[in-house]
């Protein structure tokens, strides 16, 4: 391991003198803001098989099986629905993944990501 050392000194004695010294009294404030959330939308299509659909929500959404079943009827019956909300990233890779699964497989499920 390589450690670099810097000579350390007290800012408290650090004193500047020119012909000018200015002086600042700025007090700065961080401003934190929450990322903008989207949500993930599985919708219905006559190809993909429901046990393929909950598979998905289990292993890329980690949905416990029930709550996955639960999900994949109400987009059977509804026509869509929403499977997650994330950050932007987060949901794009996740919708990503599923659509990149369900085409290996043969399958056109469709995935939407959109803003909350």
């Amino acid at each position: 391991m390589f450690f670099h050392c810097l000579p350390s000194f007290d800012q408290r004695n650090i004193k500047m003198s020119t012909d000018s010294d200015v002086v600042l009294d700025e007090k700065i404030t961080l401003e934190t803001k929450e990322p903008k959330m989207h949500k993930v939308i599985f919708l219905n299509d006559s190809t993909t098989p429901m046990d393929f659909v909950i598979d998905i929500l289990i292993k890329i959404f980690k949905h416990t099986e029930e709550t996955a079943r639960t999900l994949m009827l109400k987009i059977h019956d509804e026509g869509s629905g929403i499977v997650g909300v994330y950050t932007f990233e987060i949901a794009e890779q996740k919708a990503t993944e599923t659509v990149n699964t369900a085409r290996q497989h043969g399958f056109g499920l469709q995935v939407k990501v959109e803003s909350v």
